[in-house]
């Protein structure tokens, strides 16, 4: 067994483990770790524990120190020249007249080196702003090319629902969303009403998709024909998922009755999911806002 602490270092980003060593560290604080990319401050998202050696990428590394108030001082120092870097650098991309979007200025907290994350629709040729932007910062810089979803994560905002973003607040991963989850949740195909504020199928689909997988088996299709448990056959009219009610045509003494019953008051063959009609044109604009997820790519260095 080895001992191991949960440090994250931006938020809603991913939790990477170090060696906690002898200090007292608890939920919340601030440390001082020793990553890939160099020193970094990062806080502690769970506390000390013990998990088994398989389970822990070594070499594992250790947490320096716990963050002083001198540390808290370099950080905040640090926010400030991000903010002069990232100026700096719109003015370089404008006189190289780049064709990119520039999204945020990172230092490490040694200062050892300088992310800048920009979205671009293609490849950039940007070794001679690297140059130029070497020459006036004397340090490391790099440069990397992220995706809208990282650009959404990184800048926050507001979804549909009037609730702060899920990948800004507590998604530390993308997952793959696709349009079958819009229509296993019978949701109109209207790119403006399942799309998020990057563009992408929103991530909100992934997380009922389950549910709405067991509910729709336990149900007909609009269309079938079932029969009741009070010994009527009719035709499905409409359906609840989530009430787990359906609404059958039936006939009652020659007479046509539109009549509601739970879903385990019906007999019905298993479910055959019927597809969605869609035309050409239709079919290329929603398979562009899907994403198959993977990595984020603002914070994979640690």
């Amino acid at each position: 067994m080895v001992k191991v602490v949960g440090i994250r270092f931006r938020n809603a980003g991913k939790i990477y483990y170090f060696g906690p060593g002898k200090l007292q560290l608890k939920a919340g604080m601030h440390a001082i770790v020793e990553t890939a990319r160099g020193v970094e401050m990062g806080t502690v998202m769970t506390d000390p524990r013990e998990v088994s050696e398989e389970s822990v990428v070594q070499p594992l590394k250790p947490v320096i120190r716990i963050a002083t108030e001198q540390d808290e001082k370099q950080a905040e120092k640090n926010r400030q020249k991000e903010k002069e870097a990232f100026k700096i650098c719109l003015e370089k991309i404008a006189k190289h007249k780049l064709d990119m979007k520039l999204v945020e200025a990172e230092y490490t907290f040694d200062n050892n080196k300088l992310l800048f994350y920009f979205t671009a629709d293609g490849r950039i040729d940007f070794r001679e702003l690297v140059k130029d932007l070497a020459a006036v910062f004397r340090t490391r810089i790099e440069l990397r090319q992220i995706g809208v979803r990282d650009e959404t994560k990184i800048m926050g905002g507001y979804g549909i629902c009037g609730r702060e973003l899920c990948c800004h607040t507590f998604l530390s991963e993308f997952a793959p969303v696709s349009i079958k989850m819009a229509k296993e949740q019978n949701l109109s195909l209207n790119p403006t009403k399942i799309s998020g504020v990057c563009g992408r199928l929103m991530c909100c689909l992934k997380n009922e998709e389950e549910t709405y997988e067991y509910l729709n088996s336990r149900l007909p299709n609009v269309g079938d024909y079932v029969t009741t448990d009070d010994g009527l056959k009719g035709e499905v009219s409409s359906v609840n998922v989530l009430r787990q009610l359906v609404k059958v045509l039936v006939e009652v003494n020659d007479e046509k009755e539109l009549r509601e019953y739970q879903a385990d008051q019906l007999k019905f063959k298993p479910k055959r999911r019927r597809d969605v009609k869609l035309t050409a044109e239709e079919m290329k604009e929603l398979a562009a806002l899907e994403d198959r997820g993977g990595k984020s790519k603002i914070d994979d260095t640690k």
